[in-house]
């Protein structure tokens, strides 16, 4: 730092002394330039002959006064307290050159103006939306002044006016900064106030060619199109229909003509039942009236289709033959179509109610079982569910009876001409030929035909000891039981291996054991 910045009364000093020496020719150059502490940046090059212009050197505090003098800009924003400068707390105490300090040289950068830390929420444009993310270069020319740049959408947008200038410049009070497809226009406030669907259809709809100034705001002038009654009704559309949807009409029906629109009937056309056009036109009150070509029934089921269907929709039915009937429809009678079993008019056929009534074609057994045809089969189906319970018949099932499929006993479908003996069955396993009887049972067990359980002993009180019980029947039964009386003694069977030739009697046994005939035990 030089002395004369240091010291203020040498700076006059120095001055007066150099007005001394200095040549004659010398005294036309400036002494205060050659004081300077650098020189002026490029933009302050042509004022650096004219120090009073920044500098006064009665008062140093005026310089802040001079700098504004020529910044009349930045005055201003001071005054209003507008623009950048004008927004920064306590910049009425502050001086320029705290900011901007100059005699840097001619390439000093004295604004020290950083884009990226620069705030323009400061400013008086705040950037809202997507403005926040455009460059700097998108609103500010290069080589001019920052704060030229416009403010108004029209400047910047105008190329992306639908309207074509034709609407108010201040596009703000419909558009948003967020998105300029976004639109916040108010109808309301206009003398047509959009309800409804009107305020969802696109602008273009009604006003064609961006022209708003004398739209229509009569109905008949967009809807005459859809005027099913030609103009006959007038021009006063809004008396039955509303903003909501054409078809949704706020004529009373009921009131005005006697019948009620109901269920489906209120949200149709007109035209689905005045199919003329002509709203006079004499139409049939009954449900018939419209839809006999919907009556599947054929008007077996009368003509009072509303004992059954409903307002809202034809099918499903409202009727409940559970409730509605004696006699509730379970299983696949639920599913079966009402003309199936009702082949006539209902109020002229009586229908049975006992299923041979109406399966009498599908019993197999030809009546033979009788005609509750539910003891053994079920809505579900005719062949599913079988629950037949044998064990409440005159022949319970036990053993592998349980286990055989009915057809191998029954094999007709009549079921009644099956005999209930075993040999009726079992003949073809009947080992003995008949010549035991009809009885299998007091030897065999239905278990298994092989698992006999005759007790010899118990039965005919010789009891099969030793050899005699690895004997098969027919060793000793060579004829039937009743043609044949077996006796007891061993000589009877063993005559010819009795080689005493009978000298010891009958009684085998008191020497022979039932082991083995030979090696006999003498007492």
């Amino acid at each position: 730092m030089t002395a004369a910045r240091c010291i203020p009364w040498l700076k006059p000093l120095l001055l007066i002394t150099l007005a001394a020496i200095m040549p004659r020719g010398a005294l036309a150059v400036n002494p205060e330039t050659l004081l300077m502490p650098g020189k002026l940046t490029a933009h302050h090059q042509k004022y650096e002959e004219q120090c009073s212009l920044c500098h006064d050197r009665s008062s140093r505090a005026r310089q802040t006064q001079l700098c504004l003098d020529c910044h009349k800009d930045i005055a201003a924003d001071l005054r209003s307290q507008a623009g950048y400068h004008g927004r920064i707390a306590g910049i009425e105490k502050t001086e320029c050159r705290a900011c901007h300090s100059d005699h840097q040289g001619r390439e000093a950068d004295i604004v020290k103006f950083s884009r990226e830390q620069f705030d323009h929420s400061r400013t008086d444009f705040d950037l809202p939306g997507v403005h926040r993310t455009l460059p700097c270069e998108s609103c500010h020319a290069p080589h001019k002044p920052m704060r030229d740049v416009a403010r108004d959408c029209a400047t910047c947008h105008h190329k992306q006016d639908p309207h074509q200038g034709k609407v108010s410049p201040r596009c703000t009070d419909c558009h948003d900064s967020t998105s300029w497809s976004e639109i916040r226009f108010e109808h309301d406030r206009t003398s047509f106030a959009l309800h409804d669907r009107h305020a969802q259809i696109a602008c273009g709809a009604c006003h064609f060619g961006n022209r708003y100034k004398g739209t229509p705001t009569q109905c008949a002038d967009c809807h005459a199109a859809d005027d099913v009654h030609h103009g006959e009704r007038g021009l006063k559309c809004g008396e039955c229909h509303t903003t909501k949807a054409w078809k949704n009409s706020k004529f009373n029906h009921g009131k005005e003509t006697g019948y009620a629109l109901e269920g489906v009937h209120d949200r149709i056309g007109c035209t689905d039942c005045h199919r003329s056009g002509n709203l006079k036109d004499k139409l049939p009150r009954q449900c018939v009236g419209c839809h006999q070509g919907e009556d599947s029934h054929a008007g077996r089921l009368g003509r009072d289709c509303g004992k059954c269907h409903g307002n809202e929709k034809w099918d499903p039915s409202t009727f409940s033959h559970d409730h509605d009937t004696t006699w509730p429809l379970r299983g696949k009678h639920a599913k079966v179509a009402c003309q199936v079993c009702h082949t006539a008019v209902v109020a002229t056929q009586k229908l049975p109610t006992d299923c041979v009534g109406c399966h009498r074609h599908n019993d197999v057994h030809k009546g033979r079982l009788g005609s509750r045809c539910d003891d053994c089969h079920s809505n579900d189906g005719w062949n599913q569910g079988l629950q037949f319970d044998h064990d409440l018949t005159r022949y319970p099932l036990v053993g592998q009876h349980v286990a055989v499929p009915c057809a191998q006993c029954h094999l007709t479908q009549q079921y009644r001409d099956v005999g209930h003996q075993c040999i009726d069955c079992h003949r073809a396993d009947d080992v003995h030929k008949g010549d035991l009887g009809k009885e299998c049972g007091r030897c065999h067990n239905p278990n298994a035909w092989r698992q006999w359980q005759f007790d010899h002993g118990k039965e005919t009180g010789f009891a099969l000891a030793g050899a005699h019980g690895k004997l098969a029947c027919e060793g000793c039964h060579r004829r039937a039981p009743d043609q044949e009386k077996l006796k007891t003694d061993c000589i009877s069977c063993h005559a010819r291996d009795d080689v005493h030739l009978g000298q010891y009697g009958r009684n085998c046994d008191r020497c022979h054991s039932t082991i083995s005939f030979k090696g006999a035990r003498v007492l």
